[in-house]
């Protein structure tokens, strides 16, 4: 048998219309985001969180930086500046022996022991009058004085003057020059945040330091007594603040450092615009003293808001 031959279709009539050809399916949008463009958005994604990181992670290594060395020199320009004030004042005798202003020099420190010589010791003790040297706590007596005196003293930053307390002796000699003369103590006693110093001898001077160069958790405290005969305390003395006390962080400076914080958003905002509608490289230099000042006053009031001992 032979199959039967297949009829092919007959051809349309004249006139009648030809059969729309098959549709060619539309692309799927999600097959097309598997080429090579759909890596873009997510390479996007991962530089703009990379540079984030990159910036923070400069950010925290500059005001390391700061904290560790440049912290430093800003402590000995105010000493040298301070010194010569406070030298004019003795020669004059209108040095302070009462209350004086926030950051005002009040004495002179040697204790030849570790080293330190000619420290001007300021009024107040918040981590900003800390900044300028060792502090004299407001609400004591200045050396010399009938009565305790309290020298608070940085450990880490801004020129460590107390970094080596724990180092003296019994026996060690401490001496202090304010407006009422030459006055020398002697050690005798040691304490810290858990031992406070007892001393049942009236004149006396308590130097006080943090227990770590790192951040500290406690205090140090070096206890001596007056050689000789006081001087005449005025007394007045204000009460002391918050800030005043040894750890304590001056949040005053929060405030402060938003606005900087904002201020240096704005340069550097200013600097990305200035160089698109000027050179580059000439946007970034003109522009980059600024950021540097306002980069230094951001640190600076960062810096306040650590304990006032490191």
């Amino acid at each position: 048998m032979t199959a039967p031959a297949l009829e092919k279709p007959a051809p349309p009539a004249p006139g009648t219309p030809a059969a729309p050809a098959a549709a060619t399916p539309a692309p799927d949008p999600r097959a097309a985001g598997a080429g090579p463009g759909a890596a873009r958005p997510a390479r996007r994604r991962f530089l703009q969180g990379a540079w984030a990181v990159s910036l923070l992670a400069a950010l925290t290594m500059g005001f390391v930086g700061y904290l560790f060395t440049l912290s430093h020199l800003q402590q000995r320009h105010y000493q040298s500046t301070a010194y010569k004030t406070f030298r004019d004042q003795l020669a004059k005798a209108v040095a302070p022996t009462g209350g004086a202003a926030d950051g005002d020099p009040v004495a002179l420190l040697d204790i030849p022991a570790i080293g330190l010589h000619g420290a001007v010791v300021v009024e107040g003790t918040t981590g900003r009058d800390l900044m300028r040297g060792p502090g004299h706590r407001r609400d004591t007596a200045l050396p010399g004085q009938s009565g305790v005196a309290v020298v608070f003293g940085r450990g880490a930053t801004f020129g460590a003057p107390f970094a080596e307390l724990s180092r003296l002796r019994v026996g060690d000699r401490i001496e202090a020059t304010t407006g009422q003369g030459r006055f020398t103590y002697t050690v005798n006693v040691y304490g810290d945040g858990d031992h406070p110093i007892s001393d049942p001898v009236r004149n006396r001077l308590v130097l006080v330091t943090g227990d770590s160069d790192w951040i500290p958790g406690s205090t140090v405290m070096i206890g001596a007594r007056l050689d000789g005969d006081p001087e005449v305390n005025p007394g007045g003395r204000p009460a002391t603040v918050p800030y005043d006390k040894a750890l304590a962080a001056d949040k005053g400076a929060l405030a402060t450092l938003q606005l900087w914080s904002l201020g240096l958003l704005g340069a550097v905002v200013a600097a990305i615009l200035l160089a698109r509608i000027w050179r580059r490289s000439a946007a970034w230099l003109s522009i980059a003293p600024v950021i540097a000042a306002i980069l230094w006053a951001v640190y600076e009031n960062a810096a306040a808001l650590l304990p006032n001992l490191y």
